[in-house]
């Protein structure tokens, strides 16, 4: 499968301490969002029609790293976006940047107080700020819908809480659900979760070769060692720089019946002929086929990875253009400075 090029660029990062005049004024979402699921997207729909309303430009304001890593560092958090992930959706979504403010114990002592002045006013000069009925702000937590509610009122700047988004079982979309799911190779449930294809970006590099010797050069990523997805094999697209979007099939494991060493996304390209080093890729997961496992013998292996391809290949034909958010992605190509680096093997 080849899709037309994408003409979309990602939305802009950009840290809170160099936010360009173009940038003031804006309607703002505020939160962590990881993984910018369907709850998430509730309050970035907000944001570009808050943004839309008072000609300014719609921004998510996010937190880097994670805040639950500067709290609890022995206690690895499976990331769902990268912040570039989280770019190509924001763009996806018409918002005009990403706001990243560097999270550590001496931001974490930033009162509600001195959030909404030095943050939101002072350095963003806000219009709008929308948040979850839930989100909490400043030392310890003490800033709260209500206490923002009244500060906008103080300031200028309108103040929209959005309620949970319930799904058809009456739960409340959230980042764990979809990390259990992934952590389970339950990929269609995490996928329905996000309301799009789970997607990781990197850039492709040269590796070792041993796919190509099997009949089965592959592109690979070594994704962050907090990364829970299911170890097994996997049908997925892979996406060029110029917006083609090509069926493939994936390893995420160890390679048991070779070094079981470090874990590794492995993506063999279906009916591919061109290079892809050093160029920036999206790699979007369909569906889990199977668990890893170790094979007596490397014909055993090349056997079942046949077996594998006519799966994947099965799942892609039919898999179609995926919902509205799946089809806007396809419009956005992976930016040159994506990361971790890929590789060829």
């Amino acid at each position: 499968m080849t899709s037309a090029p994408a003409h979309l660029l990602p939305a802009r990062i950009l840290p809170l301490d160099a936010i360009p005049a173009d940038c003031r004024g804006g309607a703002v979402a505020i939160g962590n969002f990881d993984g910018m699921h369907r709850g998430h997207q509730a309050l970035l729909e907000a944001a570009r029609s808050e943004g839309s309303a008072h000609q300014a430009p719609a921004l998510l304001l996010t937190f880097e790293p994670h805040p639950r890593s500067v709290f609890r560092p022995d206690s690895p958090l499976f990331r769902l976006s990268t912040m570039e992930a989280k770019a190509r959706l924001a763009a996806a979504f018409g918002l005009d940047g990403i706001v990243v403010a560097r999270f550590d114990r001496e931001f974490a002592e930033t009162s509600a107080d001195d959030f909404v002045d030095k943050i939101l006013v002072e350095r963003l000069g806000i219009t709008a700020a929308i948040i979850g009925h839930d989100f909490q702000f400043g030392h310890d937590r003490l800033g709260s819908p209500a206490f923002l509610a009244h500060q906008g009122a103080r300031h200028g700047f309108t103040v929209s809480v959005l309620g949970a988004v319930i799904d058809g079982n009456g739960q409340s979309f959230s980042s764990s659900r979809v990390r259990q799911s992934l952590e389970q190779g339950e990929i269609e449930r995490a996928n329905s979760e996000l309301g799009y294809r789970w997607f990781v970006m990197g850039k492709v590099q040269h590796g070792d070769k041993r796919g190509r010797e099997l009949g089965y050069p592959t592109a690979n990523v070594r994704l962050p060692a907090d990364c829970g997805l299911a170890l097994g094999i996997y049908a997925v697209t892979l996406t060029r720089a110029d917006g083609t979007t090509h069926d493939a099939v994936a390893s995420y494991g160890r390679r048991p019946t070779f070094d079981n060493g470090a874990v590794l996304l492995e993506v063999h390209v279906f009916d591919f002929a061109d290079s892809l080093y050093d160029e920036a890729v999206v790699i979007t997961f369909h569906r889990f086929l199977r668990g890893e496992e170790r094979f007596e013998s490397i014909d055993a292996l090349i056997a079942q990875m046949d077996r594998d391809s006519e799966a994947a290949r099965r799942i892609l034909a039919n898999a179609g253009p995926g919902t509205s958010l799946d089809q806007r992605l396809a419009l956005i190509a992976p930016s040159a400075d994506v990361a971790p680096a890929l590789s060829i093997r």
